[in-house]
């Protein structure tokens, strides 16, 4: 299995990448083909594929953040079961992240996610996946050491139609560190006011949740 990353959308294995997407994710979690050519260039989105017999099986899109020393998991995408392709993503995920990390000469506090909530996205079919249930990726985040944040989340559609999103929750996993219960407040606020900037249509109650979060002194972190 090759670790293959994806720089434009000429490449043709991004060509895959979007059409297995299409196949698993809703329509507002997805941005368009075309929509893709800036981001893509942007060096500090890493978006890979795992490629076996040059098809793409697998992608995980992230990002790390030097100023924050904080990283995001954009989306974790496994294309068909039993293959091993999640431990392959993960794996080669956190080594680039660690290596991007120390070459911006810092290093790698936490990692933001977003995952599903079972009880509120139960008619999704993700694609006939069984490893991308809402239930089953739960369970794999929260072996990775990820936690959720007590809170009520909501995010901006990625069809910039100014939608919020509802039945997700905001995770964080924390790294090398044991024992962490919560997360400075101004640190969400301030990540996801940066993470969601780039898009010009946002509902009125994510505002209201980022105005919460200035409120508040840290953010507890609850099992998944």
């Amino acid at each position: 299995m090759e670790y293959h990353r994806i720089t434009h959308i000429e490449d043709p294995y991004f060509a895959q990448m979007h059409a297995l997407m299409q196949q698993v994710f809703p329509a507002e979690e997805l941005l368009e083909f075309n929509l893709w050519a800036d981001p893509l260039q942007d060096p500090g989105i890493r978006v890979f594929v795992a490629v076996e017999e040059s098809r793409v099986i697998g992608a995980t899109e992230y990002r790390y953040y030097p100023d924050l020393q904080i990283a995001m998991t954009d989306f974790t995408l496994i294309g068909k079961d039993g293959l091993g392709i999640g431990p392959f993503l993960a794996a080669n995920r956190m080594a680039d992240l660690r290596q991007v990390a120390a070459e911006a000469g810092g290093k790698l506090n936490g990692m933001f996610a977003e995952i599903y909530n079972p009880e509120q996205s139960g008619g999704l079919a993700f694609g006939g996946v069984k490893a991308m249930n809402a239930v089953v990726r739960r369970e794999v985040l929260a072996h990775l050491g990820y936690r959720k944040l007590d809170l009520d989340y909501v995010h901006p559609s990625w069809q910039i139609d100014g939608e919020a999103v509802h039945g997700l929750d905001f995770c964080y996993m924390p790294i090398d560190e044991a024992g962490v219960q919560h997360v400075e407040a101004a640190l969400v606020a301030e990540f996801l006011q940066t993470y969601y900037a780039i898009l010009s249509e946002k509902p009125e109650s994510w505002y209201q949740m980022i105005e919460g979060l200035k409120a508040r002194g840290q953010v507890e972190l609850l099992a998944i």
